[in-house]
């Protein structure tokens, strides 16, 4: 099980800032930004180039709940949602999940 997986299961706690039948919404513990959230599906999915046409409703769940807590945390200012994929992208945790920052600035390029 992976660290996320234990954490929806509960064996591991966290700050949550959201649920629903889909995904979680938790406080990274390591933060980048001020506001540094990792929104999780449920449903295990390794990473995003690995997701099939049955996990549509699940990926456009994981966006919708991106809008549900920047609305609750009053992001007006915005906010970045990123996904990493592969050791390239720094991915740590094998298990899809959008982080989104906000609260500071966001430089572009990323990277």
């Amino acid at each position: 099980m992976t660290i996320f997986e234990r954490i929806i299961a509960r064996e591991i706690p966290a700050k949550i800032e959201h649920e629903d039948e889909h995904c979680i919404v938790i406080h990274d513990i390591q933060p980048q930004a001020p506001v540094h959230l990792l929104i999780i599906p449920k449903v295990v999915i390794p990473r995003v180039g690995e997701a099939a046409p049955g996990h549509q409703a699940v990926l456009g769940n994981l966006l919708l709940a991106a809008g549900v807590v920047a609305r609750k945390l009053q992001l007006d200012r915005g906010f970045r949602l990123v996904i990493n994929q592969g050791p390239d992208a720094c991915e740590s945790v094998p298990h899809l999940h959008v982080h989104l920052l906000a609260k500071r600035q966001l430089a572009w390029p990323p990277g």
